[in-house]
């Protein structure tokens, strides 16, 4: 039987850790309200501008560098969204896991010839894919200890220039979008080049706004041009955005299982004190009767 001390120590330990859990699952609740409040205004902005650059792509006669399909794709460029702290289940190890099945089925050959290559955000995403001999070749750790826009679009309108300048044929976006506090589903979609036929089809969906005629000022050209770098730098703030809210929902989850667990574990071990506790009484009691006895009969 184990002594008591160590179980009362280690029930002190678990309680301990208990009370951390419990503390840290309220953290994440609270960020995860500032988070998905964030989400929920940017994500019906990032729509209407991709609807706006769908309609001006589908009924003018406009182009834009963004929107070139490359003959032969030779290098592509992932940018990976992860996190910069862990405890939060499965939430890092998932994505990147969906990652490397992606790069294993689909792009085994650029990574055979050394052309395909990653920008990290975040310490663990870093440290995954660095880890495993991947070309990183920009990381942001400690990105999300102060989520700003301009950082993201600074990171955005890199990989544009080297899209233009043909330094990539295809850029990547592979993040987890938030479908509710339990459930994360991980995305790997392609931003650049822009799918004009994506476009088309968000547009005819709609079949009122087809039958308006609008006018543009100063063109369309004009605006097409200013429209999508910001409907690309959206589509990754979105991302960001996303993959925040379930990086603190998924933490929250796992801080509330492993409090429930932490209790569960300190009810065995409250149990196992007491079977010893009444095993060392009755030892006790059973040595007194016996030597109680032995005097009787001296």
């Amino acid at each position: 039987m184990a002594n008591l001390r160590d179980i009362r120590n280690r029930i002190s330990s678990v309680n301990n850790t208990q009370q951390i859990t419990k503390a840290m699952k309220m953290v994440a609740a609270a960020k995860l309200r500032k988070a998905q409040d964030r989400m929920i205004e940017t994500r019906p902005y990032a729509s209407k501008i991709a609807e706006v650059a769908g309609r001006l792509v589908e009924y003018s006669e406009v182009s834009n560098p963004v929107m070139r399909k490359p003959e032969t794709v030779k290098k592509v460029l992932f940018i990976v969204i992860g996190s910069d702290r862990g405890l939060c289940g499965g939430f890092n190890n998932n994505l990147f896991k969906e990652v490397e099945k992606q790069l294993h089925n689909n792009f085994q050959n650029y990574l055979d010839s050394d052309n395909l290559s990653m920008v990290t955000i975040g310490k663990k995403a870093s440290a995954y894919f660095k880890k495993r001999k991947y070309d990183v070749i920009e990381s942001f750790p400690g990105f999300f200890d102060d989520i700003q826009y301009d950082a993201t679009s600074s990171i955005m309108e890199t990989a544009i220039r080297q899209f233009i300048s043909d330094e990539f044929d295809e850029v990547y976006i592979a993040y987890n979008e938030f479908k509710s506090v339990i459930a994360q589903e991980r995305k790997v979609q392609k931003v650049l080049p822009i799918d004009t036929e994506k476009f088309s089809k968000k547009n005819s969906d709609n079949a009122s706004e087809q039958a308006i005629d609008y006018l543009y000022e100063p063109n369309s050209q004009a605006i097409l041009d200013r429209l999508l770098p910001l409907h690309l730098n959206m589509q990754l703030w979105r991302a960001v955005l996303e993959s925040n809210a379930s990086e603190q929902g998924a933490r929250m989850t796992a801080m509330d299982s492993a409090t429930e667990n932490a209790k569960d574990l300190e009810k065995e071990l409250k149990l196992k004190y007491n079977q010893a506790r009444q095993s060392a009484i009755t030892t006790e009691i059973s040595e007194i009767v016996s030597g109680a006895q032995a005097l009787s009969e001296n």
